[in-house]
């Protein structure tokens, strides 16, 4: 217990907040690298579930790139990718984190498109809409809650998992334990937990800011049938 109370009177000294290459530093490096990503695994993953989830093909194959990305060590890749011409830094650890990132948004886009009632969908086609209409009218709207949880996930995943950018030299938070390290449990132990601390904090930050976001952009039918389908399935359990 006296780690812990260390740690939190080491992350109520301002001086480790605001010294170069304190608190704020190395939030400000975690945030970008998950950042950039989210983003890379969004370009690659969202995309592509919707388009076979519209095209309502191609089950196997999410599952297989699901699984595939999923059996990586993300700590492999940040050791193999700094061994090629990326070299050290932010961007293997970024590309390594974006690999982990899209089986979550990857999965859920498909979901949340093949989870659309096909008598609703068959109601749109028999109004005239095409393929392109149907997808951005109907499709997408009501499998935005997915979408969301997926972008959920993945971010906290994310948001956790780079703290081993420092491994390899791309900065974030991880760094601060790293460095506590360095110095031995007896110095550095207070460090060490104040590390673990933020990031914690920093993961359920993000839970709980995207677990809003997805409440908000689920309109309100939704939510009141996803709440039985729960409650059935828990009746049913």
């Amino acid at each position: 217990m006296s780690y812990f109370r260390d740690g939190i009177v080491w992350l109520n000294d301002p001086l480790n907040w605001t010294n170069p290459g304190g608190l704020l530093d190395r939030l400000q490096e975690h945030l970008v690298i998950t950042f950039w990503a989210v983003l890379i695994a969004c370009v690659v993953g969202l995309p592509l579930g919707i388009w076979l989830g519209h095209r309502g093909r191609g089950g196997g194959l999410v599952v297989t790139v699901a699984n595939l990305t999923r059996a990586i060590p993300t700590l492999a890749l940040l050791t193999i990718l700094p061994l090629t011409a990326i070299g050290f830094g932010k961007l293997p650890v970024i590309l390594a984190l974006a690999v982990f990132a899209v089986p979550p948004l990857l999965a859920n886009a498909y979901v949340g498109l093949r989870s659309v009632d096909p008598e609703t969908k068959e109601a749109a086609i028999g109004m005239g809409l095409s393929g392109g209409q149907l997808l951005r009218s109907v499709e997408l709207p009501l499998s935005v809650p997915y979408l969301a949880a997926g972008l959920r996930t993945a971010v906290v995943q994310v948001v956790a998992t780079a703290t081993l950018a420092t491994l390899v030299n791309g900065g974030g938070l991880g760094t601060i334990i790293s460095a506590g390290f360095g110095l031995g449990i007896s110095r550095g132990g207070a460090q060490i937990v104040a590390g673990g601390i933020a990031v914690v904090l920093l993961a359920l930050l993000a839970e709980g800011l995207f677990a809003g976001i997805e409440r908000l952009v689920t309109p309100r039918p939704l939510r009141s049938a996803r709440r039985r389908r729960r409650g059935r399935a828990a009746t049913t359990a």
